[in-house]
């Protein structure tokens, strides 16, 4: 059975592209999600991409995914930097968490320099767009397979 990954993306993220001269570039949501898919499928994991505006949607994804998935990448957008409640969710998430950025957070303002999401994950992909994301995906894999096959993560 193929692993599963989670990629979870919070508020905003489903504005991606509509901004051309925007932090986040010109490529739509919708193909951000097909590329992520393709990328996926190519690594032969089962990728369930999802976005939502509500923190407490996203919190109920994390512990859905306690059951039904071997990772778990996030964007959690603006919740990054407020949310303990998705923090508190992803510790409970015993398995390999990668946080992932479109933009490069540290060159932006102060505020987004502090990451409740990174006190739970395993590691962090920030600042190279969607290109990003994919990598996010790729890491989340190899820790989950080294994850089922008894290694460390």
């Amino acid at each position: 059975m193929p692993l599963t990954i989670f990629f979870l993306n919070g508020p905003n993220a489903n504005l991606y592209g509509l901004d051309p001269s925007g932090t986040y570039g010109t490529e739509s949501f919708p193909a951000i999600r097909e590329r992520c898919l393709a990328h996926a499928q190519t690594l032969g994991v089962t990728l369930d991409f999802r976005q939502s505006n509500h923190e407490g949607e996203i919190v109920d994804w994390i512990q859905e995914a306690r059951a039904k998935a071997d990772a778990i990448v996030i964007n959690a957008a603006g919740l990054t930097y407020t949310s303990i409640a998705i923090l508190d969710a992803l510790l409970a998430f015993d398995k390999p968490i990668i946080e992932a950025h479109m933009s490069n957070i540290w060159k932006r303002e102060p505020f987004r320099h502090h990451s409740f999401v990174s006190k739970a994950a395993t590691g962090v992909v920030a600042g190279l767009g969607a290109l990003g994301y994919e990598l996010a995906i790729s890491a989340a894999a190899r820790l989950a397979a080294a994850r089922a096959e008894g290694g460390q993560t």
